[in-house]
């Protein structure tokens, strides 16, 4: 089928063919190309949904070429099409705007350009964008993907006559002049004839009325013209077009305002676009869209002057153009504005940013939205890996729009959002605010140079990628391009470019056949990318399968991810003992201490597999216990330097997904010979206390050790015997189990250890530990088909506390021993204090909300999370929203080497308020904690000496983060696919909610049954006749209108704020895997 030319935000395939003449723009065309407002964007969208409710009503078919497009689209790609255009594109984008909108812009162009004051209003637009350059953020409106051409060289494209009107949504993307224009907008421009609309579409043309006007005040210039040709151009002099008409110089200043002549073609050209179209006949050589990096000379000098500033890039991934680097001040992050600043960095790089000049700051308002948040990126799963781990380290997310506060120059936009937009016969949903709700925010544009820095956040753009921690691997689908030797894939995650492959690696039926292929998952690795092109270089390396299945959907985020799941090589196999059944050797268990005869059992997860820690209890005559840590020796295996430790170096970790583990070493190892499993001799490292029933640390041993679990215990078991303590489980309740320990001995263990444990906690929080503890859902599968059967919100009980208590002792006190013996090379694990700035904005929010947070320390913070919530039914709700508001501010918890950092009180762990700390119980499934294993067996003298260096130390640790953080996203997107699914199969699910967060055209829930978050938007939600945003404060309300269910009623109002509880209903959506939320309509009015 024929593939039409789309503006940004528009085309789905990218596909496109070549023409001699495209449409060009006038003058205030191009002015208005320059708008990088979202806030616009939005305005214009919501008008072109009423218009397509009209044409609906009333059999219109405006939207017929827009509609075609999403046909050709594979579900998938439309998956960020959110109501309202509160999503901006990624770089592979949704088809968001109709063909109305594009009429709606054109029409009022044409109307601009009849009326008197059209030269008047252009002066005020010019001193708009000349404001701009002081007050407003750059290239964000960048798209690597605003061109279809996908890099190719030749010829223009053809364009037919529904082309042409694509052609016009190119204005939509971008637009900071109309915020200015908009505000003579009257009713009557707005709510032309659908024949004004339609005959507008095609009015965008060189004799423009506006544009007559504006070359009689250039006539001074027009002696400046020359005649074109199409060889080329001579500077300074008039120069083509993309359409190849010659336009003198006045009126490219007319219409661009600060771009240097030949930066204009792309319909929606911004900074950041520059150098898009440039393989036009007689160009010559294409021009430079990306900056070229500085040389790692220049970048050292720089660093150590600290005129450049080094960072992991995050960007938002629901804004593609906006990314950020964290402050070396621990101040508010800084911003890099486009696609162009980031110049080819991936989320997660390491890079190097120069700051911007202070005119090119960001300007913020003061009224900083807290409490407008997004969707976490990457939630805090204090419950590590696994469900049973007891590492309860607060991870705090990476917050996708943390500081993504409104500009100045937004302010004005806003004003325009009240001008009524209603049509005949058509349903209005505006986003009006109370009268004099904004007098305390900036009223117009204010120059960085003389604003206080808390009005600013810098600004800053990439001049050196240190390293590339992006895969460079993702999944997407390909598109057919006809005439080129090259496939255009669109990945997936939008913040990632748009990528040319070669034909030879896509199916070879593909190019006669390509609809077969449009829903197919493929993996492309991204090879290269130039400075002169807005598309990657890459090679299809796998056809995954469908989309929306679970295994090849499971795939692609393993792979997207960095996760080795590809089977362990021979010559790793090699380096395990090869005759099996295996033995300790004599030899090694007289080296260690024999705990053989000593009541030892395992407490995890009843499907567990890999049983790497054990517990021991014993009384003592004096009225203590002798309490022990036992955790699988992996270290005895697993040796320095040969091919199974260079594999788990990599891995890192194991990856836990909902329905199976990718292990970081070979199964044999975590199944067998260093499980824990029950009645088998075992090699251990053991941390042995002499307790005070209190928990009261009375001695202490470390040692390599042999051990023979007596039983393997579940976490339901354990919790039975803590339950009723009274009670002996019967034998038939029970795991088989050692005769030499009787069940009462076992059980009286597990109640001493109870005992301890909660003292042990009572003592840790009093003593100012936090907990910020987050929902987790777990799955009941099929055992046949692996789909998901049921959900559940997992249960942490006190069963999970007892593991989790003596787990933290034993990390705690290995930390002290290795810190003591390598001060210089220790591996330990620190958590920095939240940062300051949000920590600041959260609590003048919650101090809004009547919600008294005590942030001076993580004790204080706990005891104000537990003690202001109440004790009523929802009172858990209330903490799990207000806890997801607390992570924000946190700093992810991360491994480091001691000669690194000069100040102990950098080594500190703020959540658990400990100074030291360190991960050393599981070793099975970590790499950080056999590295640990090793410090401790130097420092006792019971291993090979040391060999490791403060360089190694931190390489790995660092490394041991990445994959942790991955492993962590990875585990987050499986259980979120699983959920889908469950939906799919079982939907529409419905169940209470409470709100977390309020936005002007949507709002955040947490779904209470299931645990999961959603966002509902306004737009979506069927019924609702109107809305209405305000903030009292800093306090964000939404008041939604719904219409009459029968004649004669009135409309209900619902008020939506913080903690409001609602009823919510998710469905699957028709893009694979995915689902959406709405709200119920309330059963009567409420105020």
């Amino acid at each position: 089928m024929q593939h039409h030319r789309q503006g940004r935000g528009i085309n789905q395939s990218g596909e496109g063919r070549r023409v001699q003449n495209a449409p060009q723009k006038d003058a205030y065309s191009r002015l208005l190309n320059q708008h990088h407002s979202s806030k616009f964007r939005s305005f214009l969208n919501q008008f072109a949904q009423q218009q397509q409710l009209e044409m609906d009503e009333n059999g219109g078919n405006l939207a017929g070429d827009t509609s075609l497009e999403r046909q050709d689209t594979p579900p998938r790609k439309r998956e960020d099409d959110m109501k309202g255009g509160l999503c901006t594109n990624g770089y592979s984008p949704s088809a968001t705007k109709g063909a109305e909108a594009e009429s709606c812009l054109s029409l009022y162009m044409e109307k601009l350009s009849e009326r008197g004051d059209s030269v008047e209003t252009l002066k005020v637009a010019q001193g708009m964008a000349a404001r701009q350059r002081h007050g407003k953020r750059r290239d964000t409106n960048t798209s690597q993907d605003g061109d279809v051409e996908s890099g190719g060289e030749g010829t223009l494209r053809q364009v037919n006559s529904n082309q042409q009107k694509h052609h016009h949504s190119d204005i939509l993307s971008s637009v900071p002049c109309t915020a200015v224009l908009v505000g003579g907008l009257d009713k009557d421009m707005l709510l032309s004839s659908r024949q004004e609309f339609s005959a507008a579409v095609h009015s965008s043309s060189p004799g423009s009325g506006l544009e007559q006007q504006q070359d009689k005040k250039k006539k001074s210039k027009k002696k400046n013209v020359t005649k074109g040709n199409a060889g080329g151009n001579q500077e300074g002099s008039g120069f083509k077009d993309c359409d190849g008409t010659t336009v003198n110089k006045g009126h490219i200043d007319m219409g661009t305002i600060g771009q240097s002549p030949g930066t204009m073609c792309s319909p929606n050209m911004t900074p950041s676009d520059k150098g898009k179209n440039k393989h036009k006949p007689g160009r010559g050589k294409k021009k430079q869209v990306f900056e070229t990096y500085m040389d790692a000379q220049d970048v050292s000098a720089g660093l150590k002057r600290q005129e450049l500033i080094q960072g992991s890039l995050r960007i938002n991934p629901k804004k593609y153009h906006e990314a950020f680097i964290p402050s070396p001040e621990g101040t508010r992050d800084i911003f890099i504005d486009g696609i162009v600043s980031r110049n080819r960095a991936l989320n997660g790089d390491v890079v190097v940013v120069k700051i911007l000049p202070r005119d090119q700051w960001k300007v913020i308002k003061p009224d900083n939205d807290v409490e407008e948040v997004s969707e976490p990126e990457v939630p805090d799963d204090p419950t590590g890996q696994r469900e049973c781990s007891p590492d309860v380290i607060v991870e705090a997310q990476f917050e996708a729009e943390r500081d993504g506060q409104q500009s100045a120059s937004d302010l004005l936009i806003n004003r325009m959002e009240s001008v009524n937009l209603s049509v005949a016969g058509t349903t209005s949903l505006k986003n009006s605010e109370t009268p004099g709700s904004k007098q305390d925010k900036i009223g117009s544009l204010a120059d960085p140079q003389t604003l206080a820095d808390k009005f600013l956040q810098r600004t800053g753009k990439v001049v050196y990628i240190v390293e590339k921690k992006h895969s460079r691997a993702v999944t997407g689908f390909i598109k057919h391009l006809p005439e080129k030797d090259f496939a255009m894939f669109s990945p997936v995650d939008h913040r990632v470019p748009r990528v040319n492959v070669p034909l030879a690696d896509c199916p070879q039926d593909f190019t006669t056949r390509p609809a077969d292929f449009a829903n197919i998952l493929f993996i492309c690795r991204i090879t290269n990318w130039h400075d002169d092109s807005n598309f990657a270089e890459g090679r299809l390396a796998k056809s995954l399968g469908q989309a929306g299945e679970i295994e090849p959907e499971t795939e692609g985020i393993l792979t997207e991810y960095d996760v080795d799941f590809s089977d362990f090589s021979d010559e790793v196999l090699h380096c395990l003992p090869q005759s099996l059944p295996w033995t300790i050797p004599p030899e090694a268990i007289r080296r260690r201490k024999d705990l053989r005869k000593e009541c030892i059992f395992t407490i995890d997860p009843a499907t567990a597999r890999d049983l790497d820690d054990a517990l021991s209890c014993k009384p003592l005559p004096d009225g203590n216990f002798e309490v022990g840590v036992h955790i699988a020796d992996v270290s005895y295996f697993v040796e320095e330097g040969k091919s199974l430790d260079l594999v788990a170096s990599r891995r890192a970790t194991s990856v836990y997904l909902v329905q199976k583990v990718i292990p970081m070493l070979p199964r044999l190892l975590c199944e067998e010979l260093c499980s824990l499993n029950p009645m088998t001799d075992r090699l251990t490292f053991s941390v042995i206390w002499k307790l005070t029933p209190q928990g009261k640390i009375l001695d202490e041993w470390f040692g390599r050790s042999v051990i023979r679990s007596c039983v393997k215990l579940s976490y339901d078991h354990a919790q039975s015997m803590i339950a009723a303590p009274e009670k002996l489980l019967s034998e038939a309740e029970l795991p088989p189990f050692s005769p030499e320990h009787s069940l009462a001995e076992i059980h009286q263990a597990v109640l001493n250890l109870h005992r301890i444990a909660r003292s042990l906690r009572s003592q840790r929080f009093e003593g100012g530990a936090l907990r910020l503890d987050q929902l987790k859902l777990s799955f009941t599968l099929d055992k046949e088909s692996g789909m998901p059967q049921g959900c559940y919100i997992y249960q942490y009980r006190d069963s999970n506390k007892l593991v989790e208590e003596f787990m933290l002792l034993a990390n705690m006190a290995t930390a002290h021993q290795i810190y003591r013996a390598f001060p210089e090379q220790a591996l330990l694990r620190r958590h920095p204090p939240p940062q300051t700035k949000m920590v600041d904005d959260l609590l003048e929010f919650c101090d809004q909300m009547g919600l008294k947070l005590d942030f001076s320390s993580a004790g204080t913070l706990n005891r104000s999370l537990n003690e202001t919530l109440g004790t009523d039914q929802y009172s858990t709700a209330r903490k799990e929203v207000l806890t997801n508001m607390c992570s924000r501010p946190m700093q992810m918890a991360v491994y480091f080497c001691t000669g690194v950092l000069q100040e102990e009180p950098l080594f500190r762990h703020y959540a658990l308020n400990v100074p030291f700390y360190t991960h050393f119980t599981s070793p099975i499934r970590r790499y950080a904690d056999i590295i640990v294993h090793r410090l401790l067996a130097a420092s006792l003298g019971c291993g090979s000496r040391l060999r490791l260096t403060e360089d190694d130390v931190q390489k790995q640790a660092s490394h041991c983060n990445d994959k942790k953080m991955a492993s962590k996203r990875v585990q987050e997107l499986s259980s979120d696919l699983f959920f889908a699914a469950f939906v799919k199969e079982s939907g529409p699910l419905e169940s209470e909610a409470m709100v977390m967060g309020v936005l002007d055209r949507a709002f955040d829930v947490l779904v209470l049954r299931y645990g999961v978050q959603k966002r509902i938007y306004c737009n979506a939600l069927e019924g609702l006749q109107d809305f209405q945003y305000r903030k009292v404060g800093k306090k964000p309300e939404l008041t939604l209108v719904w219409g009459p269910e029968c004649p004669g009623e009135s409309p209900c109002q619902q008020e939506i704020s913080i903690f409001t509880l609602v009823e919510v209903v998710l469905k699957s959506d028709g893009a694979p895997m995915k689902y959406s939320a709405v709200i119920k309509r309330p059963p009567q009015a409420t105020s």
